[in-house]
């Protein structure tokens, strides 16, 4: 039987320092929540660091959703390194569990540098390819505002309503919806994931 492969998302908040805590820690520990409890699930630790263990298939959406929820918040951005691989030893605390998709993780972080998104895999190939995918994906999501991230935000967290309706729910113009969505790269962005999740299906099922 093939080992279980998950995914650590390692972060932390840049801009935090010049900003008061109680203006995005909210918002991060609502997404981070989304993925069940503390320390089992999710950790902030060092102030401004976290980690989330996701499904695999779920690293870019959720690495994009923490990304549109900390960038509501003017001056405020994410970094975020994903690790993929196995879990060797779980415990109680994410931050005491190790293996594979942690050692990933914590490595990829530390590269980062001046990147705000980043992957390491078992696969170097994937890893090459995604990361300069991601390159470009930052040149767009980088640069959205705090309008542009909520608006993105709420697009991730109701697919099921049309702009139309979404409008309505965030009391702007249909207009105003379509253009930020466009500005935003948000079709562009659902086809990347698309595309992530398909290369994935196809490493994990061969």
């Amino acid at each position: 039987m093939k080992e279980k492969l998950v995914a650590i998302i390692t972060g932390d908040i840049v801009g935090s320092r010049k900003s008061d805590a109680m203006l995005w820690l909210k918002n991060l520990k609502l997404i981070l929540k989304e993925k069940g409890n503390s320390p089992n699930k999710w950790e902030i630790f060092r102030g401004d660091m976290f980690q989330l263990e996701v499904e695999i298939h779920d690293a870019l959406t959720m690495a994009l959703k923490l990304k549109a929820e900390i960038k509501k918040i003017k001056n405020l951005d994410v970094r975020i390194a994903i690790g993929i691989g196995t879990q060797k030893f779980r415990t109680k605390r994410i931050s005491e569990s190790n293996g594979e998709s942690y050692s990933n993780s914590g490595l990829c972080f530390e590269n980062l540098k001046k990147r705000r998104l980043a992957i390491k895999t078992p696969w170097d190939k994937f890893d090459e390819e995604w990361n300069l995918k991601f390159r470009l994906l930052s040149l767009t999501i980088d640069n959205w505002t705090p309008v542009t991230a909520n608006i993105i935000k709420e697009a991730f967290n109701n697919k099921n309503l049309n702009q139309t309706s979404l409008a309505k729910k965030l009391k702007r113009s249909q207009s105003t919806i379509s253009e930020s969505l466009n500005r935003a790269g948000y079709e562009e962005i659902n086809l990347l994931i698309f595309y992530f999740i398909k290369q994935l299906n196809e490493l994990t099922t061969k």
